[in-house]
């Protein structure tokens, strides 16, 4: 009787500029509480179904206002000047920002808190850390390998935080850890000089809402010099998976530590062949 009293107060058309956030309600089972998404939103593939209301960078206000929406949901500094209009014309707004690995379990508890189902998003963040645990655990890398990820190539961007939190809890190193503490794509910019510099030994490329081109990386001046390049060490991650910050970041992580492994295998017969 007390959960359908608090059900009124719960949003029940809720539009989400934020890409994770199809992913997040559809684990806490509420996915049919969203009423529109922006043309970035690809995951789960029942988010085609749904209106869009322009593009990640150019949200429509008037399509927004036009579903009638309860809860807008907004991501990051991108979208400071359509949180300020929406919340002129008094519609309600929550401003995601994740940055760290962290911050990803908090959204999806506070998402899970907006829509009433707090124990469902606690199990869900659980699952998670579990799912994360058990695959670093099964990894044992047989030798350290070192990362570049690349998540968009002009300019040149290296992983966002929680990117970087995976790679290494996987037992990664990821060459510009020092570049993931910043949020900002424009502070995590790199020039191919300096990935030259830091040898990678492997490379991951999940290009921001497009596919990647590894043929790109050998036409790079310089480029055969590196260990990833010259033995094309590169993997392609799709970016609903692994840039998105949801659920289905175990996805991505996954084929993170295919990539690891596969690497890691090669690097240790290499370094065996030299020591004998």
């Amino acid at each position: 009787m007390g959960g359908n009293m608090f059900e009124t107060l719960y949003p029940r058309r809720i539009v989400s500029l934020a890409a994770e956030v199809p992913a997040i309600l559809q684990a806490l089972d509420e996915f049919h509480r969203l009423v529109g998404v922006s043309v970035f939103a690809t995951y789960p593939p029942d988010v085609e179904h749904l209106p869009h209301v322009g593009g990640f960078s150019t949200p429509n206000v008037r399509r927004i206002l036009d579903l009638r929406p309860d809860l807008v949901i907004t991501t990051s500094d991108i979208h400071a000047e359509v949180t300020a209009e929406l919340v002129r014309v008094g519609v309600q707004v929550i401003s995601l920002n994740p940055h760290r690995l962290e911050d990803v379990y908090r959204n999806i508890l506070l998402i899970g808190g907006l829509v009433g189902r707090m124990e469902r998003a606690q199990w869900v963040v659980a699952r998670m850390q579990a799912d994360l645990a058990t695959l670093a655990r099964s990894l044992g890398l047989a030798a350290p390998v070192r990362v570049y990820f690349e998540e968009w190539p002009g300019p040149m961007v290296s992983g966002i935080g929680w990117v970087s939190d995976l790679i290494h809890l996987l037992g990664g190193e990821d060459i510009f850890r020092d570049r993931a503490v910043h949020a900002k794509a424009a502070q995590r910019v790199v020039t191919p000089e300096l990935v030259r510099e830091r040898q990678p030994d492997v490379i991951f490329l999940s290009w921001c809402g497009k596919p990647a081109d590894t043929a790109i990386l050998h036409r790079r001046p310089g480029w055969e010099a590196i260990p990833a390049v010259r033995e094309n060490r590169i993997f392609e991650i799709p970016s609903d998976v692994i840039l998105q910050a949801g659920p289905q970041l175990i996805e991505g992580a996954r084929m993170l530590a295919d990539g690891l492994r596969t690497v890691s295998q090669v690097l240790h017969v290499h370094r065996q062949s030299i020591q004998e």
